[in-house]
């Protein structure tokens, strides 16, 4: 009983808590900022670091002198806080929007009194399931997942989430294992959190340059990877100081992911969709996040060496950085040619005329029906008699 509690009250409540504190706090930057939105995300998510480079003493300092109890108890009080800070929010536009949508909502119910009094319409079982669909699609667009860039930026990160937060869960288990004492070990995060803390803005003024903006999926590309590089060389850093050396360089690739990875969503699919594209991704990406530490334990407790975990975790993200790198690649090459295929049809309208006649040849050729659709034809009209009662 003890353990489905625990279970309960540590991982379910400030889960589902932490997903609806993160989900408007990230989607609301989009509506703010345009021009400098790349540093308004970097400066937003260096919040993150700043806690994370005080909580690893914290923990240890509020567990020794007041136990685990009372440790819970101050740190559900500091996350309070997060409460007033969603109290700020306010959406732009608010009062535009409520009333295009009751001019919409008149717009519709005068289009229903004219249809019943034109005639009973009877709702069919796929109307009704189309509606549903309508309903659900309003808050999630799943005809995102027709969308190439969209596509790319998901297999992408779902492979990256395999091997992105497991390093930082055993590098403080690593530390001891290697001898280090429990204080010294728990410098390390406060140490990846500091770098991490200057990294994340300092990528935001670098994504929003002009050089680096046009093609910052290129950018995020090299930062997963840079990552994973990082991973596959700490096996080599056997003393306190090269876990340090790590420890550095591991927050730097971490604040630059960090910061560019909603940027570079919002940069694929725009703003007017983002918010449907950040709840599909978190869906989506979940299972690896879920997968990823547990992997790397079973990977420890098998080899009895912390190295594999490290080396796994680096290959998994070395690999996800060059997939984007050359998807987005392709990606990149695919919209100019979209582009300069657009731009030629509106410099040659005899094209666009040329196109359109076609069509409409097309459509009046399929209209004239031959003899030997004659019976079919007058079997349809049939049909159509009956259903209208006549």
């Amino acid at each position: 009983t003890c353990l489905k509690s625990s279970f309960v009250c540590l991982n379910c409540f400030p889960g589902f808590g932490l997903a609806l504190n993160l989900q408007p706090s990230v989607i609301i930057i989009g509506k703010y900022f345009l021009k400098r939105r790349p540093i308004a995300n970097g400066l937003a998510m260096a919040g993150s670091p700043v806690m994370l480079c005080t909580l690893a003493p914290l923990n240890q300092f509020l567990f020794d002198n007041f136990g685990w109890r009372g440790s819970f108890l101050i740190l559900g009080a500091i996350l309070l806080n997060c409460c007033v800070a969603g109290a700020l929010f306010r959406p732009i536009g608010a009062g535009t929007a409520v009333v295009k949508t009751q001019v919409t909502e008149e717009r519709k119910d005068s289009l229903k009194g004219k249809i019943s009094e034109d005639g009973p319409v009877e709702k069919t079982e796929e109307e009704g399931e189309k509606d549903c669909f309508e309903k659900v699609n309003h808050y999630l667009d799943f005809s995102l997942f027709k969308h190439r860039g969209f596509l790319i930026y998901l297999i992408g990160n779902v492979l990256m989430f395999l091997g992105f937060f497991a390093p930082i869960v055993f590098l403080a288990p690593y530390a001891k294992h290697t001898g280090i004492d429990e204080y010294s070990a728990a410098f390390l995060l406060s140490i990846l959190a500091i770098v991490d803390m200057v990294a994340r803005p300092a990528t935001g003024v670098v994504a929003n340059s002009r050089w680096v903006r046009p093609r910052i999926q290129y950018f995020f590309s090299f930062a997963i990877a840079f990552n994973g590089a990082c991973h596959l060389l700490c096996p080599l850093a056997s003393s306190y100081t090269g876990l340090v050396v790590y420890s550095s360089f591991f927050g730097l690739a971490f604040g630059m992911v960090c910061a560019m990875l909603f940027e570079t969503l919002m940069d694929l699919v725009g703003a007017a969709r983002f918010t449907s594209a950040v709840g599909l991704v978190t869906i989506a990406e979940c299972c690896t996040i879920l997968l990823g530490p547990p992997i790397g334990g079973i990977i420890i407790d098998t080899f009895g060496d912390y190295k594999y975990m490290f080396i796994k975790c680096g290959a998994v993200m070395v690999l996800a950085g060059t997939f984007l790198f050359i998807m987005n690649y392709y990606n990149y090459r695919m919209l100019a040619k979209e582009e300069k295929e657009r731009r030629r049809k509106e410099e040659d309208p005899k094209s666009v005329r040329t196109e359109n006649e076609g069509k409409k040849n097309w459509n009046k050729d399929s209209t004239q029906d031959g003899p030997e659709l004659e019976p079919l034809r007058e079997k349809g009209e049939g049909l159509k008699k009956e259903i209208n009662g006549t």
